[in-house]
């Protein structure tokens, strides 16, 4: 006979639940709703196109949010159901749905636990995320096109739209580098975690004697940009370069010179899109991807001098940040949080969500730490 009990459970949920709904406000965001559809309504919205681009690309996030809260607490009440289901059936098969729906909804509440971390003044800002092969050679390039698909795979499975702005293709395999925008709510403040330096050790399948290689790959994560944030740039801090764009090996995608690469000489920061059709779209991209850069820059220089009069000059982030071992065992693992996975396969197709969450973690608790 079964006799299913996971009322213990139900209540710790129902406990890391009650301040994380205090924390995400759904009055405050069943409010911004109301505010947002009106917004979206007017006649003249697309009179403006970016404006109109951000108010319904606000509107879908905040709903997807409140529906979130709305539904956690109508999926706990279900949940005491079905556990009595289960047991005056003696159902086997309802007991197994109810332990299933018990994991679905404990990982619900710890993405939400994870977000109400997210307290930065940009976490919430949607991210640009910049992948560069480092040392390594060809192993070094098709590593970083590894990881693009690793965060494109990760974005996909959780409903995010990728853009990819820029790609520049490395001539044997893989690419040098690459750019591209996840929008998503907090995108930035959840995908920081992922900037650093990472190395891959495996057995080189462009190494004609099979040895081991190790090789390197930096990812760099910014907010994107918003227009109230005044970034200014003169015209005659930057250099605008157009070409054509090209594909794998060379291969010409564009007739015309519609592809933009921007240098900013202060800084030498250089930017390329070449996603768009017509070279304006691509330059007013760029630039904002320049912009987005420069305001991270001006955040961390105000963080270096505040370290620097604290006496702490030490970096937040090691030159290793997570190593992934494919030979002669198998492993995943993050040099800061210490979590690890025993399963690269499933980690490089984009199960990153325990490596995010633990790193967020991570890097709140030695914030705490160091005040």
């Amino acid at each position: 006979m079964i006799n299913l009990d996971i009322s213990t459970e139900i209540a710790d949920q129902r406990a890391k639940f009650a301040p994380i709904r205090d924390v995400m406000n759904p009055e405050h965001l069943s409010a911004r709703v109301s505010e947002l559809e009106t917004a979206a309504s007017a006649p003249d919205l697309w009179d403006d196109v970016e404006r109109a681009q951000r108010v319904t690309s606000e509107l879908s996030h905040t709903q997807a949010d409140l529906k979130r809260i709305q539904s956690i607490e109508e999926r706990l009440d279900d949940l005491e159901v079905l556990v009595e289901l289960a047991n005056e059936g003696d159902d086997e098969d309802t007991a197994a749905e109810a332990r299933a729906e018990l994991a679905a909804i404990t990982k619900v509440i710890a993405d939400l636990e994870v977000q109400t971390l997210l307290d930065g003044e940009f976490d919430p800002r949607p991210a640009v995320i910049t992948i560069r092969a480092g040392a390594g050679g060809v192993d070094a390039a098709d590593f970083a096109e590894m990881l693009l698909r690793m965060y494109t795979r990760w974005a996909e499975q959780h409903g995010h739209k990728v853009t990819v702005l820029d790609t520049s293709y490395a001539e044997q395999a893989g690419v040098k580098s690459a750019t591209f925008e996840v929008d998503a709510p907090y995108a930035f403040g959840t995908l920081s975690v992922e900037a650093g330096t990472h190395r891959l050790v495996r057995m080189s399948p462009f190494n004609s004697a099979g040895s081991r290689e190790t090789s390197f790959a930096a990812v760099e994560v910014v907010p994107l940009i918003e227009q109230s944030d005044h970034i200014d740039i003169p015209d005659n801090d930057i250099r605008v370069d157009v070409f054509r764009s090209s594909g794998p090996g060379g291969q010409s995608v564009n007739t015309t010179d519609s592809a933009v690469r921007i240098t900013h000489l202060p800084t030498g920061i250089v930017v390329s899109c070449q996603n768009e059709k017509s070279q304006i779209q691509n330059r007013a991209a760029a630039m904002r991807v320049l912009q987005s850069r420069l305001l991270l820059q001006r955040r961390e220089e105000e963080e270096a001098k505040k370290k620097e009069l604290a006496g702490n000059i030490t970096a937040s982030w090691g030159d290793q940040m997570r190593s992934y071992v494919l030979a002669p065992y198998k492993m995943v693992k993050d040099l800061r949080s210490g979590h690890e996975s025993g399963n690269p396969d499933r980690v490089f197709d984009g199960d990153l969500d325990e490596f995010i969450s633990s790193g967020i973690r991570w890097r709140k608790t030695t914030a705490a730490d160091s005040e």
